[in-house]
């Protein structure tokens, strides 16, 4: 945690940009460019006579509600304060903003990707998404809403929840 606190003093300088990129991960813009996927991913299925078009987006949309039923407990038990900008408190880790980014962002990208035709349109928007995400995570750690090791413990979290999506859209479109 040492080293947590170093790295989370050297970056902590509030700015209206780093405001700007943690606010990408919150609820209120995050899960609506979900909900426009989700809806736009269905309609694309059902338009197409998909089998089970709506599965993909059912899938994305639970994975999305599991964030809070996860972050929260994990919150709870762990207690960890915050970070010296925040007001005293604890719950900081992991990160609730990374989560609710990492899967919105995430299960978006993953839905989205049988729609693109070419390898380099489907490699940018891999890109795209890893970049909005270290974009959260560091403005989240440079508005010192966060210490580090709080954003990491999300990704890590999210890289199972977003594994778990796509084994699940893999093998229900066999």
């Amino acid at each position: 945690m040492r080293v947590d606190e170093r790295v989370s003093r050297a970056l902590v300088h509030p700015d209206r940009f780093s405001e700007l990129l943690a606010d990408l991960g919150s609820i209120q813009v995050a899960v609506p460019v979900l909900a426009v996927v989700l809806v736009y991913v269905g309609l694309r299925g059902r338009a197409a006579g998909t089998h089970r078009w709506w599965l993909p987006p059912l899938a994305a949309a639970v994975l999305m509600a599991l964030v809070p039923a996860l972050v929260v407990p994990i919150k709870e038990l762990v207690a960890r304060p915050g970070t010296p900008a925040m007001p005293p408190a604890t719950g900081y880790y992991p990160s609730g903003h990374t989560a609710t980014a990492a899967v919105a962002y995430g299960a978006a990208a993953l839905l989205l990707l049988p729609f693109l035709r070419s390898a380099y349109s489907r490699r940018e928007l891999v890109v795209l998404c890893a970049v909005v995400n270290a974009g959260v995570g560091f403005g989240l750690v440079k508005r010192g809403y966060h210490w580090p090791l709080d954003v990491v413990a999300s990704w890590c979290l999210c890289t199972v929840l977003l594994t778990a999506l796509w084994l699940f859209l893999t093998h229900s479109q066999e």
